[in-house]
């Protein structure tokens, strides 16, 4: 049994129907209170005094079991003694047979177990023990009789009485711990069922935020692929009607360069509709790639970039990808809006991080007024989504530098 057991309220025996383990141990009490009144009026049968207050004592023992204490410790007390007296006086004065006190004795255990905790069950144990044992062997021995058989009888039958309430007291401790045990239950089970619904809740919020996402990163590949290339075959369509009527040939060369940008568009639209996910190096090291850009970006604008490449590490794809789109980004933001003679390229790896920066000698701006725009929010949220930083340093009138920095520690796991 569990060394201790936490008090019940019982403020009636309706409320131990509802158990069917205690409803059981309920009808039980009863049938043992009916029959200590019907061996008080049957054996033998002598209607007097001593007999209806040795009857009005059961009944109002019965009638307590009706109005257990709560769960103040006065109260319990005060309730067995109550129930003790109504065992002694009966006892003492009107002559309660020792079945009787037997039965009574037991049914007062049985409460004892929903009132108390284990010591106090003890208690009730151990004066229960007491009070029948002095009542059974205070009896006076009939004259005439074998004293050593009525006192081998009492002694059995005390030994009888010590077993039952034991077995008694331990069956009811049995039945309150699964009681217990399944009120627990019940409780996990119901807490499983609300963690289960905040998983559900959590589920879906993590779908409206992976779609979320996935809807950003759509805008990005869009934005940082097929915008970039609109904006060349802008600039190379402006070419064209600027040298159309001085310069054919030259005006030729730019429609055609305007010609294959549109065509480039054109795969960019198709590759992100229907592979969304796909490589913008397309199989290329990340150096290649971002030649090709800087080699397209001369070709464009006639600024030929510096830049400096020293990747000695491999790099996953992801970390691969928003480098490329962060210079893609730049360079389209640099030949857009930045009216630059000189861009600077550097990307390494040095101390655990993988460094990119992009500098340019243009017309600058304020960062802390242009924070919304999509390009740069973009190529922020690339940087965060790795655990990197993202800065950007310019001034009015004297350029811009883009610095992302990426740790190395956590690209290569």
């Amino acid at each position: 049994m569990v060394s201790s057991l936490q008090p019940l309220s019982w403020n009636s025996s309706m409320f131990r129907l509802s158990y069917r383990s205690f409803r059981l141990l309920l009808y039980l009490e009863w049938l043992l209170l009916v029959t200590a009144v019907f061996m008080e009026v049957l054996l033998p049968f002598h209607l007097s005094w001593s007999l209806l207050l040795r009857v009005f004592a059961i009944a109002a023992f019965s009638l307590m079991g009706f109005l257990l204490p709560t769960l103040k410790l006065g109260g319990k007390l005060l309730y067995t003694t109550l129930e003790f007296s109504l065992i002694w006086l009966p006892a003492t004065q009107s002559g309660l047979s020792t079945r009787s006190v037997f039965l009574l004795c037991l049914v007062l255990v049985m409460r004892s177990c929903l009132i108390f905790k284990r010591s106090g069950q003890l208690t009730v144990l151990g004066l229960s023990l007491l009070s029948y044992g002095t009542i059974l062997l205070s009896k006076p021995i009939v004259p005439g009789k074998y004293a050593v058989i009525v006192w081998d009888w009492r002694l059995s039958n005390l030994l009888l009485f010590s077993l039952t309430l034991v077995f008694a007291l331990l069956l009811i401790n049995a039945l309150l711990v699964e009681r217990q045990s399944r009120e627990q239950l019940e409780i996990a089970h119901q807490e499983l069922e609300i963690a289960h619904q905040q998983l559900r809740e959590y589920a879906l919020r993590i779908e409206d935020q992976a779609t979320l996402q996935e809807r950003n990163r759509i805008a990005r590949e869009i934005h940082d692929g097929l915008g970039h290339t609109l904006a060349a075959q802008t600039i190379q369509i402006n070419n064209t009607l600027l040298f159309w009527q001085s310069n054919q040939d030259k005006a030729l060369a730019f429609l055609k360069q305007a010609k294959q940008l549109g065509a480039d568009a054109l795969l960019e639209i198709r590759r992100s509709v229907s592979v969304l996910r796909s490589n913008p190096l397309q199989g290329k090291s990340l150096e290649l790639a971002i030649e090709k850009l800087l080699t397209d970006f001369q070709q464009t604008t006639g600024i030929q970039p510096t830049y400096k490449i020293d990747l000695p590490l491999s790099l996953p794809t992801e970390v691969n990808t928003t480098l490329y789109r962060i210079v893609q980004e730049s360079l389209t933001n640099i030949y857009k809006h930045a009216e630059a003679i000189a861009v600077t390229i550097q990307l390494q790896q040095q101390a655990g991080m993988v460094h990119l920066s992009i500098e340019d000698n243009g017309k600058g701006f304020n960062p802390t007024q242009n924070t919304t725009g999509f390009g740069l929010q973009g190529m922020r949220e690339r940087a965060l989504a790795l655990g990197g930083q993202f800065h950007i340093h310019s001034q009015p009138e004297t350029g811009c530098r883009i610095d992302v920095s990426l740790p190395l520690s956590k690209l290569l796991r």
